[in-house]
């Protein structure tokens, strides 16, 4: 019996050690793999920012077709309104 208690206390210290091992292989790796994840999105970041740099002012040159009809209501209501309104008076001094 006391071989038997022996055998399952080894089992179990043999197990536990296992397990603690797979906890440090797994928060070692795992935060390996949180900084890796981390440096990839500031670099996607990175060159998504240059990308959008690049691309965005032909997409607004494709628009502007698109866009100049509104464009030409707003520049005419701003000069009828710029045109009608009187300059401001200074009060008198005394």
């Amino acid at each position: 019996m006391i071989e038997l208690l022996a055998i399952a206390v080894i089992v179990g210290m043999l197990w536990v050690i296992g397990s603690v091992v797979g906890l440090v292989f797994k928060l070692v790796f795992g935060l390996i793999g949180g900084l890796f994840g981390l440096l990839a999105g500031a670099i996607g970041l990175f060159i998504g920012g240059l990308v959008m740099l690049l691309i965005l002012p032909v997409i607004a040159l494709s628009l502007l077709p698109v866009c100049l009809p509104a464009l030409f209501l707003f520049g005419l209501v701003w000069v009828i309104v710029h045109a009608v309104r009187r300059p401001a008076t200074l009060p008198a001094s005394r």
